[in-house]
């Protein structure tokens, strides 16, 4: 339970930084297309940290994403 809170304020954390750092240097006046790419470019960044944090704490395979079949 703790650790599930911790990852979800964490990415939201990540999600508010990264949408705070692209509001304050975006170039004004925005239209509402600018916040649309804000707000998809902080949930890209936000889903990738968790990504990233998840397989490199969850996964401990040497091989994460590959599977070795059985030789027959």
């Amino acid at each position: 339970m703790q650790r599930t809170l911790l990852l979800a304020l964490g990415t939201f954390a990540i999600f508010a930084v990264v949408s705070l750092i692209m509001i304050r240097f975006m170039p004004g006046p925005m239209k509402n297309s600018d916040y649309l790419v804000v707000g998809s470019v902080s949930t890209l960044a936000a889903l990738a940290a968790l990504f990233l944090v998840l397989i490199s704490t969850t996964m401990k395979a040497r091989d994460v994403f590959f599977k070795k079949r059985k030789k027959k």
